[in-house]
């Protein structure tokens, strides 16, 4: 009986060795669901370490999660550094109860329509699974609440739920942040006015650009404010979201107390059969469309907009345009100004940059700061080797190795690579979550005072 009960606990301590099951019970499985916009893809353009390679994928049939393949298969046969994903897909229009029933994974990546884009936040963490959402994680006051009883829910359950600000991984804007923190050389934050902000950050994007070497194919419903959101309530999210993260750093806001809105607005822009041909493949306008549309041959989107608003005692202002198509060898573009005492800090982005982000340093009095810069110029060394200043006309430009130079794709990994950090070691800083309330909270109440003009 002894060597039998030896014999049996040996035989049971090497099963749990090699078991596989027990080997990777704390391994990262991914699941994509309905992958209707790029970003899905742009999370998988890495490999991460602790992440299986499977990817189960559950959508209903049509183009959309057929380019989102695509893009994972150039991802996985480019010539440089290829990926191994396996996508393991089901199709079906009862695609969400099977990803809930089948449990194929513990991380739900949700990117694309971002109509039901909530209750798909909310059931999914209800199930037990934590959720890597693209922004926005909602288009509408009416989804606030539900917003907030999910990040409930996830603490409840010690689930994490986060979304995807690649802007706070673009270098000049990390390094605006760390200059504004150089008291000798910004001085303090100044509160501005309504009609001369503090803070301003504008961005211009388009509907015609190239992702990963290729022509982005766009879904239709992009296009439809009430599927995608409208300007204000989408891409403005990274900018309140910055304005936030840069000026009130790993501090707590409390929306209830910290945010008023004090002007909105909103304007269209308008869309050809041709160019939208051109960038859907669809030879007419889906009826979903038809009420957006004028002589049947132009699309009128809601896709640009501006918030005015203060922020505890800082005055902001963000606004997103959306041309059709960038100039030759430009790109989506970013402008932002923070107004401190003693200087100006300013990314530009124009002509005169290349198209290229930039970071200047203004100063009405550079005499004063000038030995300030220098010295405080080590300390951004410190934690960014390279970095260097240059004088100029006005002021000095900031001189930035490309090896920080990553590009908007590579920004995803980067989020993907923080979420895994937070999923692993809880670490997710207690700031975090009030703060993605108080963001949502104001482009949706900028949206509603919009809408109620």
């Amino acid at each position: 009986m002894k060597s039998v009960s030896v014999f049996s606990i040996l035989f049971f301590v090497m099963s749990c060795v090699s078991n596989p099951k027990n080997k990777e019970a704390n391994q990262v499985r991914l699941i994509t669901l309905d992958p209707g916009h790029f970003h899905a893809a742009l999370v998988q353009k890495s490999m991460y370490d602790n992440v299986d390679s499977i990817v189960h994928v559950y959508a209903p049939e049509g183009n959309d999660v057929g380019l989102h393949l695509n893009r994972i298969d150039g991802f996985n046969t480019r010539a440089e550094n290829p990926t191994h994903w396996k996508e393991e897909v089901y199709y079906g229009p009862d695609f969400f109860e099977k990803m809930l029933a089948e449990k194929a994974g513990n991380v739900v990546v949700l990117s694309g329509n971002n109509l039901k884009k909530a209750e798909y936040v909310w059931k999914s963490l209800a199930a037990g699974f934590n959720v890597l959402a693209d922004k926005p994680m909602i288009i509408g006051s009416k989804d606030f609440d539900l917003l907030k009883e999910s990040f409930a829910r996830a603490k409840e359950n010690n689930l994490l739920l986060y979304d995807i600000m690649t802007e706070r991984y673009e270098i000049t804007t990390m390094l605006q942040k760390e200059f504004s923190m150089l008291s000798e050389i910004f001085g303090t934050l100044e509160n501005g006015t309504p009609d001369n902000p503090a803070v301003t950050k504008e961005s211009v994007h388009h509907f015609y650009k190239y992702v990963s070497g290729s022509i982005l194919q766009r879904p239709a419903w992009f296009m439809d404010s009430r599927q995608q959101g409208e300007g204000i309530a989408d891409v403005t999210t990274h900018l309140v979201d910055l304005v936030q993260w840069e000026c009130f750093p790993d501090q707590l806001l409390d929306y209830t107390k910290d945010i008023e809105i004090t002007k909105a607005s909103h304007s269209i822009t308008a869309m050809t059969l041709h160019e939208f041909k051109a960038i859907t493949g669809l030879e007419s306008f889906p009826d979903y469309l038809k009420k957006d549309v004028i002589h049947d041959t132009v699309l009128n989107i809601y896709s640009n907009g501006e918030i005015n608003y203060k922020l505890k005692n800082v005055h902001a202002k963000v606004s997103v345009i959306w041309n059709y198509k960038a100039p030759e060898g430009a790109g989506d573009t970013h402008y932002s100004i923070m107004r401190g005492t003693k200087s100006n800090l300013i990314i530009r982005q124009g002509a005169e940059q290349q198209y290229k982000p930039t970071l200047y340093i203004e100063s009405a009095d550079e005499a004063t700061i000038e030995n300030a810069l220098q010295e405080g110029l080590k300390t951004i060394q410190a934690k960014y080797p390279g970095i260097e200043i240059k004088k100029i006309s006005k002021g000095w430009e900031v001189i930035i190795p490309d090896s920080y130079k990553e590009g908007h794709e590579a920004h995803f990994g980067r989020v993907t690579e923080k979420f895994l950090e937070y999923l692993q070691n809880k670490n997710m800083p207690d700031w975090e979550v009030p703060n993605m309330i108080a963001k949502y909270y104001t482009t949706t109440k900028a949206l509603e005072l919009v809408n109620q003009k």
